[in-house]
Order: C-alpha cells, then structure tokens, then sequence
C-alpha cells in the first residue's frame, strides 16, 4: 500500500513537484494545496496551490488539522520567501522575524499532529541584484532569507522535526540558476526534486531499520 506525501509551500515547490511526484510514484501518493492553475497565473502571489507566507501556511494548517481524517505520512513544509518580501519605497518586510518565528513554533506544532513525518524545507537562495532587476514591484535580500532559514532551522530542532536544506543544497548547483527573478531553470527543478525525493525516501528506510 502506498503512503502519502503532501507539500505545502510556495511556487518553488510548485515547480519541483511534478519531478519529485515522479520520483517518489512507487512509494507515495502525491498530494498539495489545491488551485495549480491559480497559482501559475501569478506566482508572485499566494494564490491556489502557491503556500504563500508563514501566515497562510499557518490558517491553511488550522482548517485542515480540524479535519480528523487528513493525515500524511510524510508533510513537506516551507514558507520563507513570501515573508521576507519588502516594500522598496518603506522597507518594511511583509512578516517581520518575530512573528515569522512564532509562527513557525505554531505551524511545526500543528504539522506533528497530522503527519507521521513533518519534514521543514528550507527557503531557497535570492540574487539581490538579479531579482531587484527582474522584479522591481518588491525586493529580496538574501541577508534577510539567510536570517530568516536560520529561525526556521532553529524551531524545527525545538520541535523535533527534521530539516531538508534544499537552500544550502541549491546554494551549490553553480551560478546559472534562475530562469527569471527567483524562480529555477528545469535542470535545477529536477536536482531539488531529486534531493528532496532522497531525503523523505530516506525516513521511510530509517523507520525499516
């Protein structure tokens, strides 16, 4: 019988996904936020299927953890790179630090209770310069990802809950990544899939040992 696997994170994931449901097809059902079409109509945006920040991955944990019967055996979770989006006329961050960690202590809390194996994701690698030039409506700094990783990786060690660092990982695939202003090339989609298809096939084998 196979097991299930359902991500909830932003249009990174949603890029990386179909590889990794491909990868994994043996061994799990495939599942995520619903509204593909949505979120591919603007990726920018928490739309549809895109998890968007730590506070609409937060409701959207509430709602469905009310629902006794959803439950996975492995939750893949991110979110980090809609919160650190700031205005370039205030330079205010849409999810300061503080509540994007409280935040997170809730959403890890809520993700042992409806998955066997709640895994963190860590968020991505920024090119300040690519992505301001690419993207002027809001900006990224990679300063402000790094901190924000850091928070995320720190809860999830209180929480007990392992850590894909799919940022460091992408970090050293080489410096032709990105296909527009943060978003990945094929190529790379397939390497984070495949790093993230290791990663969670790898808990199904430590749970066999």
């Amino acid at each position: 019988m196979k097991r299930s696997l359902f991500v909830l994170g932003d249009s990174i994931s949603i890029h990386y996904g179909p590889y990794l449901a491909r990868m994994t097809a043996d061994v799990f059902h495939y599942g995520r936020k619903s509204g593909l079409d949505a979120a591919l109509h603007d990726l920018n945006q928490a739309l549809g299927a895109n998890g968007g920040d730590s506070r609409h991955v937060l409701d959207y944990l509430e709602d469905m953890s009310a629902t006794e019967r959803w439950h996975h055996d492995v939750l893949l979770l991110n979110c980090g790179l809609h919160d650190i989006k700031t205005d370039p006329l205030t330079g205010a961050i849409q999810v300061p630090l503080v509540a994007y960690t409280d935040n997170l202590a809730r959403i890890l809390l809520l993700a042992k209770r409806v998955a066997t194996h709640p895994v963190w994701v860590s968020s991505t690698p920024v090119d300040d310069e690519r992505h301001q030039r690419f993207n002027p409506g809001f900006i990224r700094h990679q300063a402000d990802l790094r901190r924000y990783n850091a928070a995320a990786a720190e809860q999830a060690r209180l929480a007990g809950i392992p850590v894909a660092d799919l940022g460091a990982f992408t970090e050293q695939l080489g410096a032709d990544l990105y296909a527009d202003h943060v978003h990945f090339t094929e190529p790379i989609r397939q390497l984070q899939a495949a790093f993230l298809a290791g990663f969670v096939l790898g808990l199904l084998k430590h749970d066999e040992s």
